[in-house]
């Protein structure tokens, strides 16, 4: 059967109907973020923060011990992503992480300062 067969309306374009409402706040959060470069330095900063604490280091040690596991061959990227992300967001983002406050009043604030 042939796709061109099939009368469908046409799928509304979401970009289209956008254009005439006014950003959300999470969205102007984001440009201001961006157009400052905050965005970019907290990206850094969580970078190094997570290879000190040895987070890095213990996804890491999981892709290995999963991969030996199922053998080298056997093993895709999307496996990987899988098997770590339950784990990695657990051990980051619990309310005991020492980090977690830090993020939040990193991220007020900027809000505060820069955005309102």
């Amino acid at each position: 059967m042939s796709r061109s067969s099939i009368n469908r309306p046409p799928t509304p374009d979401v970009d289209r109907n956008r254009e005439n409402q006014e950003p959300a706040l999470q969205e102007i959060i984001n440009i201001k973020m961006i157009e400052s470069g905050e965005k970019e330095r907290l990206k850094e900063l969580l970078r190094e923060r997570l290879i000190e604490c040895g987070w890095r280091d213990e996804m890491k040690s999981l892709c290995r011990a999963y991969t030996r596991k199922k053998g080298r061959n056997n093993v895709t990227v999307d496996d990987l992503v899988h098997v770590i992300t339950p784990k990695g967001r657990g051990d980051f983002f619990p309310h005991n992480n020492p980090l977690s406050p830090f993020w939040r009043n990193s991220a007020r604030f900027y809000v505060v300062t820069f955005v309102l």
